[in-house]
């Protein structure tokens, strides 16, 4: 596929900290397209966060190349939004502000009466209206979550980064938001790059689930394309026919094959090796 026809496009990026070290991570090759929802998923250590650092421009590759809409990613930008685990809200600010200082940013030519209503627009998509003039003290940790990815898609970015966003929440919580945020990404038709720790979470969001060898030496192993029918939901989920087999896939890797594929990456046997496209429940095709 040509790079000018793809959203996102990585290649053969690496990572390493110190010279004599072994990378994080060697060899990462992947694509997304304009409005896929893509969970990555890993052992700690691996080096997900890097990746999305990355993707966001917050943090730069020692080898390869990501490039999104033809253009290479070089630094900060506001078509990248980013979702942290930790809310990263301005304590000072009301829910408003801290919406509005991001539009104005984006925006700097609007008025104080399109930024605001622009912004209260995106406080209600994630449930918030009556909580704007609210301090994020004020807050509880699912609803400062929700102004940071109010935030997020308020800025209108042509892809969202998330790293582990509900992780800190309760499951009662994580789940709501979990449709909130499926209900957005569908009506903005919003691309989307996760990193997640939990099997039942990706599998509920994502397109495809990409999951990375431990590290150092750490690869994109996989690429599970989610074949459960879109609009899935949390209650029904575990009743679809390919819901075991998929999740059992995921774990499966996380468990034992990740492990492998770390000792044969110290080895130096996976040079150009490249991810395995996996369907669960149908035989494994090399992309």
């Amino acid at each position: 596929m040509q790079i000018e026809n793809t959203f996102l496009k990585v290649s053969n990026l690496s990572k390493s900290y110190k010279a004599d070290a072994p990378p994080v991570f060697e060899g990462i090759d992947f694509e997304i397209e304009k409005g896929e929802f893509v969970c990555i998923i890993g052992h700690s250590g691996c080096g997900k966060t890097t990746i999305l650092n990355v993707l966001a421009g917050l943090e730069e590759a020692t080898g390869g190349n990501a490039i999104m809409l033809g253009k290479r990613i070089q630094g900060p930008g506001l078509e990248r939004g980013v979702v942290f685990q930790g809310h990263a809200l301005m304590p000072w600010m009301t829910v408003l502000q801290n919406v509005a200082f991001a539009v104005k940013s984006k925006y700097p030519d609007w008025s104080k009466e399109q930024i605001t209503e622009h912004s209260k627009k995106y406080l209600a998509m994630v449930g918030l209206v009556n909580a704007e003039n609210k301090k994020p003290s004020e807050l509880s940790g699912g609803m400062k979550q929700r102004v940071g990815i109010a935030r997020a898609f308020a800025i209108e970015p042509k892809m969202l980064l998330l790293d582990e966003p509900f992780g800190a929440l309760d499951a009662l919580t994580r789940g709501v938001i979990q449709d909130e945020l499926l209900k957005i990404c569908k009506e903005t038709n919003q691309t989307v790059f996760m990193i997640t720790h939990d099997v039942d979470e990706a599998i509920l969001l994502s397109d495809k689930i990409m999951l990375m060898s431990n590290g150092p030496n750490a690869r994109i192993a996989e690429i599970v394309v989610n074949t459960l029918p879109k609009g899935r939901k949390r209650a029904n989920l575990h009743h679809d026919a390919m819901y075991y087999p998929m999740r059992n896939h995921l774990v499966d890797f996380l468990v034992n094959r990740s492990k492998d594929l770390q000792v044969k990456g110290a080895k130096g046997e996976l040079d150009g090796y490249k991810p395995v496209i996996v369907l669960p429940g149908v035989d494994a095709v090399v992309a």
